[in-house]
């Protein structure tokens, strides 16, 4: 993008689709009637829009006006890494000032992954974004998208956790004795008379003022380094809150000490200890915090930790040990018993049972043959197998899946947007109560009133912290999506983990996503006289030379069991009845039931056979050798075991189920029957299903819908949440909002249950934030001192401000212990 002269008048944009002189007209028109927009001059040759604003720009609206005229403007999506950030507030101020950055249209900061998601218009440069975070006061570093090793993630947990260890460690080092000093002649009997004789109360004060000094500026100079900052810009923060709240403690018990006259009477007093207390409890708070934050993303560490390191690779006849990103496409790969397979491939040869389990959820391992599809980060159990590469690097499904993961952990929920809104004006507006106190109890408040009017007002800037309301909602997501990760559920977008929650009905695809998706051989029931295994023979010898579906799924069957087919003699179709052939000198004929009756044979012995396949929703077809009726044969879409299951499942969750089919209406409800399916919509074409979804959305309200194949995807953008089957087509997956990688319906009540589970903890998460603080503020405050002569402490203020914090990550996690019913 152009660096214009003015950006706050002036931008220039990319068109793309521009092809004559009338669609550039037709661009500066739409784009001129868009409110703010002084002026636009487009340029065919060079495919960019100028534009002036009459006041700030609306790029967004620029933007939709272009689309809306039949053009694109070209976008692009960034990732930063922000570093710096502590509560709610910081999260706020990095996002406006990004949004300040001409040219970008959207931008998400989220303060559990410490990452920001920006997307812009085409041009804009990612050094901008980072000159615009750090004029905020924060450190970015634009993210490649190269994963990171998970020891190298590792490593830099440790660091930052160390770091804080030894910082705690001094801090506590120092502020024991400020501690025992202070508060021990109140505690210890005894202890104030010898404090007294040996020390005196003026070289006590001393001591203090230099262990605490130690304390504020070695372990406690990270909040002044960044609060004081924020303080002078206007934009104040946590860290602002604990510097002010500590030097104000600092400060007026230095005035006491040395120049104890500029006080009013009765009011000399130190407060060492609670500066240093204060300091000491946010990093324990902070401490425990990292720790709690570290665990939230193990989901990701155990994904990323699934990748194989090496792979042993066939080369000129020879195994070579590479590393895994000298792997191409196309090469064969070894993998021995108990070992991870490093890439996606196809089994060329040998046979093994693979714990797939890690990626789909599904704790039974899968026999793997010739043909056998493998994915990488699974792990080979007995057999010796050796595969080609199919898809290697970021390519990979377990690549694939670790993308999803981080993009749904770094979403943002409808729900946040009201913490958004809230915590935007909380540090300004806890400042102006630590004012308010300090003012109420210098005028109303008993003697001393500058000290319990400092000590109140520090009470407040302390325990209104909002670190718990910036962390309730972005751990909740991070534990839950990773958690739904473990069970073989991706949530590619964030929105749909709030969503799912509210579905009234699931709407489902039949074949595919309740049914195995492939026609099988179901009954095959012959006549007294006949042997099963011969007349599966004859019949698959003559359904040989057809390619349709139940003729193959016959052949299938009789390949299975080792059938030799035989001879196959004189084929011919019988035009609307079925076929007929000789198979070693047999005379074969198949067909529906009118076939039979011209060639004179009673089909009422399969009655009883033929009326159960009915109301299955199968049709039957007999089968007639050398002029004797023989066999009743169906074929059917089986569904998948799991099915049934599911379906309960859903219905114990108390919503309604509907299948979607293109099939008969007979076969449909059939079906239906089968399962306790609420409502069938069937005969439905495949452009006919977003109308199906938009009619059961106006009849029952939010519905998601579950589908496998490519005619889904519009029914699945279409329904408030998509979900789909993960061994189905990659349109489809792209289409939904959630995949489910076990391959089977079981994963949507799974993935429903999972989305109240998260919600439901982000409430309690917010509630907690939002009440505690809201509550404590006027407890700290002194409100209880004029009902009891109660006032909170400012070390009690700092206990309870960590406290909060480690509460909302302790309540996260809980979700790591989720088991679907």
């Amino acid at each position: 993008m152009d660096s214009p002269a003015s950006p706050a008048t002036h931008l220039s944009l990319a068109i793309d689709g521009m092809s004559c002189a009338s669609c550039v007209g037709r661009v500066e028109r739409a784009l001129k009637k868009v409110p703010g927009i002084a002026a636009a001059t487009v340029n065919l040759a060079t495919e960019r829009a100028d534009i002036d604003f009459a006041g700030a720009p609306d790029l967004a609206a620029a933007v939709e006006a272009v689309q809306r005229a039949g053009y694109q403007v070209p976008e692009r999506s960034l990732e930063l890494s922000i570093a710096g950030m502590s509560c709610a507030s910081c999260v706020g101020r990095v996002e406006r000032a990004l949004k300040k950055v001409p040219g970008v249209l959207e931008a998400s900061v989220n303060l559990a992954t410490e990452r920001a998601r920006v997307r812009a218009v085409q041009g804009v440069d990612g050094g901008a974004l980072i000159q615009a975070v750090a004029r905020a006061g924060y450190e970015a570093k634009l993210d490649t998208g190269e994963r990171g090793a998970p020891d190298e993630e590792a490593a830099r947990r440790a660091s930052e956790l160390s770091g804080l260890q030894r910082s705690l460690g001094l801090a506590l080092l120092f502020t024991l004795p400020v501690f025992l000093l202070e508060m021990g002649a109140h505690l210890i009997p005894g202890m104030h008379q010898w404090l007294m004789h040996s020390l005196g109360t003026q070289n006590n004060w001393y001591l203090q003022f230099v262990l605490t000094s130690v304390v504020l500026f070695g372990p406690g100079l990270r909040f002044f380094r960044k609060g004081i900052p924020g303080l002078l810009r206007g934009a104040p923060d946590m860290n602002a809150l604990v510097a002010v709240g500590a030097s104000a403690a600092y400060l007026y018990s230095l005035v006491a000490t040395f120049a104890p006259g500029l006080l009013p009477a009765g009011t000399v007093n130190v407060y060492y200890e609670a500066a240093a207390v204060i300091v000491s409890l946010i990093l324990l708070g902070r401490l425990l915090e990292a720790r709690a934050k570290g665990r939230t993303s193990e989901a990701i560490k155990r994904l990323i930790g699934l990748q194989a390191k090496t792979a042993r690779v066939l080369r000129e006849g020879k195994a070579e040990e590479v590393a895994i990103a000298e792997v191409r496409a196309g090469d064969l790969l070894e993998v021995r018993p108990g070992e991870r397979l490093p890439v996606d491939g196809e089994v060329v040869e040998g046979s093994s049972f693979v714990d797939e389990s890690m990626i789909t959820g599904e704790p039974v391992p899968v026999e793997k043959q010739p043909g056998a599809e493998l994915v990488g980060g699974t792990i080979n159990q007995l057999g010796a197998l050796t595969f080609r590469a199919t898809r290697i690097g970021g390519d990979t499904v377990l690549a694939q899946i670790i993308r999803l993961v981080e993009q749904a952990q770094g979403s943002k929920l409808p729900i946040q947007a009201l913490v958004d809104r809230v915590t935007l004006w909380f540090v300004p507006a806890v400042m102006l109560a630590a004012l308010l106190t300090f003012a109420a109890w210098m005028v109303f408040g008993p003697a001393p009133a500058l000290s319990l009017a400092l000590v109140n007002a520090v009470a407040v800037l302390i325990i209104a912290c909002p670190c718990a309301m910036g962390l309730a909602t972005p751990t909740s997501i991070m534990v839950g999506t990773g958690r739904a990760a473990e069970l073989g559920v991706l949530f590619r977008k964030g929105e749909a983990l709030q969503l799912l929650k509210d579905a009234r009905v699931v709407a489902v695809d039949k074949t595919g996503t309740l049914t195995r998706g492939k026609p099988e051989l179901t009954d095959l029931i012959v006549a007294e006289g006949f042997r099963r295994g011969e007349v599966l023979a004859r019949i698959a010898a003559v359904e040989d030379k057809s390619e349709h579906p139940i003729a193959r799924a016959i052949v299938a069957a009789a390949e299975a069991e080792n059938l030799d087919l035989g001879t196959l003699e004189r084929f011919e179709a019988v035009t609307g009845y079925g076929v007929r052939a000789t198979v070693d000198g047999v005379r074969v004929e198949i067909g529906a039931d009118r076939f039979m009756a011209r060639l004179g044979l009673d089909v009422g012995l399969f009655a009883g056979d033929a009326k159960r396949l009915a109301e299955e929703g199968k049709t039957p077809l007999y089968a007639a050798l050398d002029g004797r009726l023989a066999a009743i044969v169906a074929v059917a879409d089986p569904l998948k075991e799991t099915t049934p299951a599911a379906i309960r499942a859903l219905h114990e969750l108390g919503l309604k189920v509907a299948m979607i089919t293109g099939d008969n209406r007979r076969t449909g409800e059939a079906i239906a029957r089968q399962l306790g399916i609420d409502e069938v919509v069937a005969e439905v074409l495949p452009e006919g299903k977003v109308e199906a979804v938009e009619r059961l959305k106006a009849a029952h309200g939010r519905l998601a819908y579950v589908g496998d194949g490519i005619n889904d995807a519009p029914a699945l953008a279409a329904a408030d949440v998509g979900v789909a089957i993960g061994s189905g087509t990659d349109v489809a997956i792209e289409a939904a909002d959630v995949v489910l990688m076990s391959g089977d319906l079981g994963g949507v009540p799974k993935a429903i249950a999972l989305s109240k589970a998260t919600i439901g903890n982000i409430r309690q998460n917010l509630f907690w934030a939002f009440a505690y603080n809201t509550a404590l503020i006027p407890v700290a405050a002194g409100a209880l001192y004029p009902l009891n002569g109660t006032l909170l402490s400012p070390i009690f203020a700092a206990g309870a401000m960590a406290l909060s914090s480690v509460f909302v990550l302790g309540n996260a996690l809980r979700l790591k212990r989720f088991r679907a019913a």
